[in-house]
């Protein structure tokens, strides 16, 4: 898909396909250097095929004559001899060179020049071309048609938000069993004790341990909304799986990239040690923040959904299923913060699961509102596209506060039906900690508005603390819980046991 000037900008890619009615073949093209194919995975060493997006040409089937464009379609490519594996005629193949990372994967660059092959080629679920030309779709415009073939793309977004929670797992178990393996300092005439009783420590790992455990249980909601569309094809369900997926997958692979570095640092001089780890993991997970969609890109689109969603509901629309609080949150929002409720500063109360999902909501509602109008005002003196523009930081910060309000209610729900007591206990803990240390951080937008008067601002940075320092006292059990072979750790310093002597003995002593 990915083109050397485009990559994001799908509908704009430059490569074509232009039917031959003579011989029944597509004739595929690299009309200059800026649409040589790039980053393709498998085709610099090892593909023998490629699933190649290029605008279908019609000739003289347009306006006067002209040839039509009707728009991105996919093909199936030869690009190597089945037998001898040589580079088939018209075709010109190149690495695209050492990365940062992933460089077991073989990337190349490639360049057609009227390479044909058969109209059967085509992968004509959304759209055909008969033996004489002419075009058939299910879907009345480009747009519906692009969209749709696109759409047979989420399976990616699932799978790399669902793995990049992965990443983060093993990160931040070698990152908080080395916090309570290393002993450094103590009181006078003391021993020294664990890193991991430092509340600096707390503040850095705790958090992130929460946050592991909130994204596991969004994910796995994900993949089986997804079994469930594959399933079903109910459009309303592809449509709320589309936006869930891009809005997780920008906003966990984010995270987890600057939770790596954070990990590294907190392991010191030995997190620097690339048999540790870290490095690998980084440089590795990078590139979940661009492949499958850019993370900028995607968060657009989840805010677009919920502006389009904003208007059904003023239209007297239904709401998706993932939106549907926005029909109460919303309506919350354009009344004034209880000045009562503002000042509760109790445990019972900031633990109370529904003061943080609607604390939550109420900042989505309140973004959503306001770039709403913003947008409506800009319009007038900028365009569409300007007013999209003067307003992005706005929208990005909306999308992502929807996808944490959509982890927490989900988090939330996933408490609630373990059958396990204990194990609901502690999973409870976890997810108050996530939901208040979100809500701290974010806390000026709270004070701003008065949803948060100062001393319960000041008690919900209390509580966090304490929060942070009460899973502390099972960061062990929880990181264990992840049930991580040592295999997939493969850190000296991430090892269950014994840590020190195989670090030493991987160095040679």
């Amino acid at each position: 898909m990915t083109e050397l000037h485009h990559g994001s900008n799908v509908q704009a890619l430059q490569t074509t396909a232009t039917f031959d009615t003579v011989t029944d073949e597509f004739i595929i093209n690299t009309p200059n250097d800026g649409a040589i194919k790039w980053w393709i995975g498998n085709a610099a060493v090892h593909g023998k095929f490629a699933t190649v997006f290029a605008r279908l040409i019609l000739p003289l089937q347009g306006k006067g004559g002209e040839p039509a464009d009707m728009g991105i379609h996919a093909f199936i490519v030869p690009i190597r001899d089945l037998e001898t594996h040589a580079v088939l005629p018209g075709i010109e193949i190149n690495d695209c060179g050492h990365k940062i990372g992933l460089n077991g994967v073989d990337n190349g660059a490639l360049r057609f020049r009227s390479v044909r092959i058969p109209r059967d080629n085509l992968l004509n679920r959304f759209g055909d071309v008969s033996r004489d030309g002419k075009y058939t779709s299910s879907l009345p415009t480009i747009n519906k048609r692009f969209a749709a073939t696109l759409g047979e793309l989420v399976g990616g977004r699932v799978g790399i938000a669902y793995c990049s929670v992965g990443v983060l797992k093993v990160a931040v178990t070698i990152a908080v069993r080395y916090a309570l393996l290393r002993h450094q300092f103590g009181p006078p005439k003391q021993p020294e004790i664990s890193v991991l009783d430092y509340q600096s420590h707390q503040h850095k790992l705790m958090p992130m341990l929460a946050s592991s455990y909130a994204f596991h249980f969004a994910t796995v909601q994900l993949v089986d909304k997804y079994s469930e569309m594959k399933k079903s094809n109910d459009e309303d369900l592809i449509a709320d799986v589309h936006v869930l997926s891009s809005g997780l997958k920008a906003y966990i692979t984010s995270y987890t990239a600057k939770s790596i570095s954070i990990c590294r640092e907190a392991c010191g001089g030995h997190g620097y040690a690339a048999v540790n780890r870290f490095g690998a993991l980084r440089n590795d997970h990078d590139i979940f923040q661009t492949f499958e969609g850019d993370n900028t890109v995607l968060l657009q689109q989840v805010a677009g959904d919920l502006l389009k969603q904003y208007q059904e509901k003023f239209k007297g629309g239904t709401l998706s299923v993932t939106w549907n609080y926005l029909r109460d949150s919303m309506g919350t929002y354009l009344s004034q913060p209880n000045p009562v409720t503002a000042r509760w500063e109790g445990e019972d109360h900031l633990r109370d699961p529904n003061f943080q999902l609607d604390a939550f909501r109420y900042r989505t509602s309140r973004l959503l509102h306001s770039v709403a109008a913003r947008l409506q005002k800009h319009s007038k003196t900028l365009g569409g596209f300007g007013a999209w523009n003067r307003c992005l930081n706005h929208l990005l910060t909306l999308a992502e506060s929807h996808i944490e309000s959509v982890i927490l209610a989900n988090f939330i729900e996933s408490v609630k039906s373990c059958p396990d007591e204990k194990t609901r206990e502690v999973l409870k803990l976890v997810c108050d900690l996530y939901a208040l240390d979100r809500i701290w951080k974010d806390i000026g937008t709270y004070r701003n508005v008065d949803y948060v008067a100062p001393n319960k601002a000041k008690a919900i940075h209390k509580l966090t603390d304490y929060l942070s320092y009460q899973v502390r006292l099972v960061a062990k059990e929880l990181v264990d819980a992840f049930d991580l072979p040592d295999l997939i750790i493969r850190a000296p310093i991430g090892m269950q046991s014994e840590a020190y002597a195989q670090y030493t003995q991987y160095v040679g002593f």
